[in-house]
């Protein structure tokens, strides 16, 4: 009896309020962890501080929290977050693709758990933890140094510690498996019946991963791309942590507006600014994708009529 009827709970919830209601649980988190809270940055960057002890007050409206934030300095961070950005997903993806490919064609079935555990051994640790532990690493007194001064591979300590390429270098480790873990699950999806099919009708290797494996990976690397790009360009604890005045990003003008300056307002405008060029960006991206997927194609077509004659 029971059992029946819990099995018909979910039926009669779809009956009485439609199929939507068994997606409530999604809408609910949507809309309490993410909608509401984006909705109070946005209304608060409207705001003002009004004194030294209140963070934000909203009784008078206006744009002036949004002046401030354009200023030179928030504007050469916000460049800098986006170059660390998207050099750094791109560095990611060209890691993660081959070894992703090698781990879902190459290796052994039996092989590969073990493989993506290593993957995710780093997600066990907490993220400023790994961040200190590179910080560690890459100081000139550090592990690293000495090991490339006894090998003569530098004359002098190692000063790569609070630069830009030590923030590069910390979001790239921080960031891989997002990206590897999306390229592998899209690639082992698609079999090698295709593959194997192309080259039977004479494609060589590159002509098919690019016309094959490439396009029915896509939405892996798409995936991967935003997984790792949208957190990144968000990231404060790597470029404080390893970063230096040339290693500075938004994020942490942000949490410095919201923890140590208490400026709820100004903290808001640099989080709005921050996630409308996330969004052009991301939406630039998926132009010059859709524009290269076109030209590739339009030449490939191209060389094919001038083979064929």
């Amino acid at each position: 009896m029971s059992t029946n009827s819990s099995r018909s709970y979910p039926q009669l919830m779809a009956r009485l309020m439609g199929t939507g209601a068994l997606a409530f649980p999604t809408w609910a988190y949507t809309l309490f962890f993410f909608l509401i809270p984006v909705a109070m940055v946005f209304y608060y960057s409207f705001g003002y501080k009004p004194d030294l002890f209140n963070p934000v007050a909203t009784d008078s409206l206006s744009f002036d929290r949004y002046q401030e934030a354009l200023s030179i300095p928030v504007v050469n961070a916000l460049i800098n977050t986006l170059e660390i950005s998207i050099s750094g997903t791109l560095a990611c993806l060209l890691i993660a693709l081959p070894f992703a490919y090698w781990l879902a064609t190459k290796v052994s079935p039996r092989r590969r758990n073990l493989l993506l555990a290593l993957v995710m051994v780093p997600f066990w640790t907490n993220f400023l933890v790994r961040t200190l532990g590179w910080q560690i690493m890459l100081a000139p007194e550090g592990f690293l140094s000495d090991l490339l001064l006894h090998l003569h591979v530098l004359e002098q300590p190692l000063g790569i510690l609070y630069s830009r390429a030590a923030v590069q270098l910390g979001v790239i480790y921080n960031y891989l498996p997002l990206m590897i873990l999306p390229l592998y699950v899209a690639l082992e999806s698609t079999g090698s019946q295709l593959r194997e099919a192309s080259r039977d009708l004479g494609a060589g290797r590159v002509r098919t991963f690019m016309d094959v494996t490439l396009p029915l990976a896509m939405p892996g690397v798409i995936s991967g791309c935003l997984l790792v790009f949208i957190p990144l360009n968000g990231d404060y604890v790597t470029a404080s942590v390893l970063g230096g005045a040339r290693g500075t990003m938004v994020g942490q003008l942000i949490a410095q507006q919201f923890t140590t300056a208490q400026n709820w307002a100004l903290g808001s405008a640099l989080a709005v600014i921050l996630i409308l060029t996330t969004v052009l960006v991301v939406l630039l991206g998926a132009v010059l994708l859709k524009l290269a997927s076109w030209l590739y194609h339009r030449f490939s077509d191209i060389h094919l009529e001038v083979s064929a004659s």
